[in-house]
């Protein structure tokens, strides 16, 4: 049977959620076959703006049973203040990661946050920074000011490192966090379940990648469904780049670039000798590798 395009219509209630679409549907529609599940795994920008009848149509309509939210403390608390300016509220910011995000959580929906830049990654780049440099990131994340900290750690490590650098760096340093998101894909009770960050681009895009690569779906198709997001974003490009530039950035970092996937795919084999032997080094074993396949692949597809 032909798969139908994957994009959303204006009159779907989540039209207003950016990047969103079925993993499993955008692939197969890629493809022209119905090799994945659809219905299974969503991917999408930050949902926490938009309307209640898009969160009522996550449950009742796409039938969400959990979310993994993989951005940071500071992006959380950075959200909650543009929503308090929307609402032109004068109460207190919340001071904790989750009270920033209850507000914002669906009653139905299980919740996986999961910070895939944080702990290891973070420190990894820290050590990066020259010496009088990090002594500035460390005070000032200790008087509070996030955004200016990690703008020197954006000039003097992000930057060069590009997205491509940084996107192996969380491969290299995010064994932890990816475990936990595949032991999350691993449990059938979990879905359907949506994997967002900020923009749903570029740790979304890592984690797919790496399910897809698990799934065996070639380079190709991968690729297409990654640079998919660089259009969906486009509405809110000049938003994000004010974004962007704070933290000390530039406009590639806005973009998907070209050759992204198969440069993750070529670091994991070079490095860890593919996918399978990457999620073995970081712990997730052949049977949690297995049931992720039969949770988001037919049957007569898995080997």
């Amino acid at each position: 049977m032909e798969s139908t395009s994957p994009s959303l219509a204006p009159s779907d209630p989540l039209w207003n959620i950016l990047n969103f679409r079925d993993v499993g549907r955008s692939i197969n529609h890629i493809q022209s076959n119905n090799s994945l599940r659809e219905g299974r795994i969503y991917r999408s920008a930050r949902p926490d703006d938009t309307s209640e009848v898009a969160r009522e149509a996550l449950t009742s309509q796409y039938h969400i049973t959990s979310i993994i939210d993989l951005r940071s403390t500071t992006e959380h608390i950075d959200q909650a203040k543009k929503r308090n300016a929307i609402l032109d509220t004068s109460a207190a910011l919340p001071q904790s990661k989750d009270a920033v995000a209850e507000p914002l959580k669906i009653p139905g929906i299980t919740y996986y946050e999961i910070n895939l830049n944080g702990g290891s990654f973070a420190r990894a780049l820290l050590w990066k920074l020259r010496w009088s440099s990090l002594s500035k990131v460390v005070a000032l994340m200790a008087l509070g000011y996030r955004i200016e900290a990690i703008a020197i750690l954006g000039r003097e490590v992000m930057a060069p490192r590009g997205l491509t650098g940084l996107g192996k760096d969380s491969l290299d340093h995010g064994a932890s966090e990816i475990r936990r998101i595949f032991t999350v894909l691993a449990d059938s009770s979990n879905y359907p379940i949506l994997i967002h960050c900020t923009q749903g681009k570029d740790r979304t895009g890592l984690v797919v990648i790496l399910l897809l690569l698990l799934l065996n779906v070639p380079l190709e198709a991968i690729s297409a469904d990654y640079t998919a997001s660089e259009k969906e974003l486009e509405s809110e490009k000049e938003s994000r780049m004010e974004d962007i530039r704070r933290v000390g950035l530039g406009e590639e970092f806005a973009a998907c670039p070209a050759g992204f996937v198969q440069e993750i795919a070529r670091h994991l084999q070079d490095v860890y000798g593919g996918v399978n032997g990457y999620l073995r080094r970081i712990g997730v074993d052949e049977k949690t590798q297995d049931r992720v396949k039969e949770n988001v692949m037919y049957g007569s597809h898995i080997r």
